[in-house]
C-alpha cells in the first residue's frame, strides 16, 4: 500500500477502531487524536488550547472577536493541522481519521464508516460509560452535528456523502472486523 488512507465517520460507528486496525494490518502509521498535539508543536497554540476548539466551525460570534485582520483561532487550528496532514502524508502511506483529511488530501483513497442510529447507541452503551440510552443518543446526535457543521464549513462537501468517499462501510451489519477485512480486499485491487 504506497497511498494514505483517510477515514471519515459518524461518531459511535467504529471509525477509530477500524482505523487503528486496519493501519496495523498494513503495517503503517495511524494518525488521529495526536495530530492534536502535532500540529500544537508545529504552531504557536497550545495542545489544550487545540483539544478544546478542535472540530468546531467558527460561529458569528467567534467572527466578530477578531479584526478584520485577524484570523479567528479556530481557522488557525484548521491550518495547522491542514499543514500537519499534508506533511504527513508526504513522509508515506498512513491512516489518518477525520479532521477534513479527505479533502485536505486528494489523492487519498477515501473511507467512510457509518451505521444505524440504534447500532452506534449500543456500541457505546457496551463501554460501560454508565450514561442511559436517551442521553447517549443525544449525545451521538449533537457530535455527529458538530462534525457535519465543521466538515461543511471547511469543504464546501456534504458531510457523508457517498460520491465523495471511494468505499462506504457500514459497519452496524458487518461489525469493524468485518469492516476491515472488506476494505483490505478493496485495497488489494488497487494499482
Amino acid at each position: 500500500m504506497n497511498k494514505v488512507i483517510t477515514v471519515s465517520r459518524q461518531f459511535g460507528s467504529g471509525g477509530r477502531e477500524f482505523g487503528i486496525k486496519l493501519a496495523n494490518a498494513l503495517g503503517i502509521p495511524f494518525y488521529d487524536k495526536e495530530l492534536i498535539s502535532m500540529a500544537a508543536e508545529d504552531s504557536n497554540l497550545s495542545a489544550e488550547f487545540m483539544r478544546h476548539h478542535e472540530e468546531s466551525a467558527p460561529g458569528l460570534l467567534s467572527r466578530t472577536l477578531y479584526s478584520y485582520y485577524q484570523m479567528p483561532m479556530t481557522d488557525q487550528i484548521y491550518i495547522a493541522q491542514s499543514n500537519l496532514i499534508k506533511r504527513l502524508a508526504q513522509e508515506g502511506p498512513c491512516v489518518i481519521i477525520g479532521r477534513c483529511s479527505d479533502v485536505i488530501l486528494e489523492d487519498s483513497i477515501k473511507i467512510y464508516v457509518h451505521a444505524p442510529l440504534a447500532k452506534r447507541v449500543e456500541r457505546k452503551l457496551s463501554m460501560d460509560t454508565g450514561v442511559s440510552a436517551e442521553k447517549m443518543e443525544d449525545h451521538i446526535r449533537a457530535t455527529d452535528k458538530k462534525r457535519k457543521k465543521y466538515y461543511e464549513y471547511y469543504t464546501d462537501q456534504k458531510w457523508g456523502m457517498a460520491e465523495n468517499h471511494n468505499l462506504c462501510l457500514d459497519s452496524g451489519l458487518i461489525g469493524v472486523d468485518g469492516c476491515v477485512e472488506t476494505a483490505l480486499a478493496y485495497l488489494s485491487k488497487l494499482k
